[in-house]
């Protein structure tokens, strides 16, 4: 009967710190105003730099509606400009948009704004 008591104890501890660890990573996530006071808008391409970003870490993006939209796109559709079929659209002007791991590209397709600047890549660890 101590025997199994004690497992019971063991598998319960290490329950326990299953929970604090998964808990630990996930208050490990930051969240990031794209464009910082200036929200999304025109010559965004640096806006990324010297920031170290994580999977999991969120990118809010700030505009008015109508005015701009946040399309998350591939690198062919960052470099060119273009949006791919079936690519993901926002359109709310508080977009929120958590990373993934690797490379993450979003630009606005409204005409004429990704080619002026409006368009991030972003490489989360």
């Amino acid at each position: 009967m101590a025997k199994t008591r004690g497992s019971a104890v063991v598998a319960t501890a290490l329950m326990m710190c299953l929970v604090v660890l998964f808990h630990c990573k996930v208050a490990e996530a930051a969240t990031y105003t794209v464009g910082d006071a200036s929200g999304w808008t025109f010559n965004m391409v640096d806006w990324p730099k010297g920031k170290n970003f994580k999977a999991g870490d969120i990118l809010v993006f700030n505009y008015t509606p109508g005015t701009h939209n946040v399309v998350v796109v591939d690198e062919s559709g960052y470099n060119g400009c273009t949006t791919p079929s079936g690519a993901k659209v926002y359109q709310t002007g508080k977009d929120q948009i958590k990373l993934v791991k690797g490379q993450n590209y979003f630009i606005c397709n409204f005409t004429g704004h990704c080619e002026s600047g409006m368009k991030i890549a972003i490489t989360a660890t």
